[in-house]
């Protein structure tokens, strides 16, 4: 919808080139600071401001401020993360290849099927270390800018849960998008 830019997505068939390094880091860029992503992490920083999911942040403008520094923080280390550094490291391909064939329950098994397996640059499926490792990493590092407390730990796994479901989500609506294209917006976008 000219909303949130798909760089990741390819079909299924698609035999692309592996990406270099520089390709890995170049789509974790354009993942991290296109306009689309501040305004889905001011999106997350108010649920999470709602939720009070860090009661020290506050409320009002500042406490927003202090959410939303930390959603985008930690959304643009979860995607170099899993984009580009640990794809590089291990030689994985940090694209989602659509199924793009099937019923909804295949489809939608397929797409929370890719945070636990992906091609390797060769073509070859595996286990999705780039995806598993770098949320993991990414929710390890916000402990650094998170305030401190009894129960960091826990905090850390919702941070990676989080950045997991966030991502099976979006691999579910790239499965899905040619589908929603036709029938809402008749090929538009």
């Amino acid at each position: 919808m000219w909303v949130i830019p798909n760089y990741r997505a390819v079909g299924t068939s698609a035999h692309l080139p592996p990406l270099g390094a520089k390709g890995k880091f170049w789509l974790a860029t354009q993942d991290s600071f296109d306009y689309s992503s501040f305004i889905f992490a001011g999106m997350l920083a108010g649920i999470s401001m709602a939720n009070a999911s860090e009661p020290s942040f506050g409320q009002g403008a500042a406490g927003y401020g202090r959410y939303y520094a930390h959603t985008f923080a930690d959304g643009t280390i979860e995607n170099y993360m899993t984009e580009a550094i640990l794809p590089t490291l291990t030689k994985q391909d940090p694209r989602y290849y659509t199924l793009g064939q099937g019923g909804f329950f295949k489809r939608t098994g397929y797409a929370v099927s890719r945070l636990f397996i992906t091609r390797t640059d060769s073509g070859r499926n595996t286990f999705n270390v780039s995806e598993i490792g770098g949320a993991g990493a990414a929710a390890g590092i916000g402990n650094a800018y998170y305030p401190a407390r009894s129960s960091t730990w826990v905090k850390t796994y919702q941070r990676w849960g989080t950045q997991l479901a966030l991502d099976g989500v979006g691999d579910v609506l790239k499965e899905f998008w040619p589908e929603i294209n036709r029938a809402i917006f008749h090929n538009k976008y």
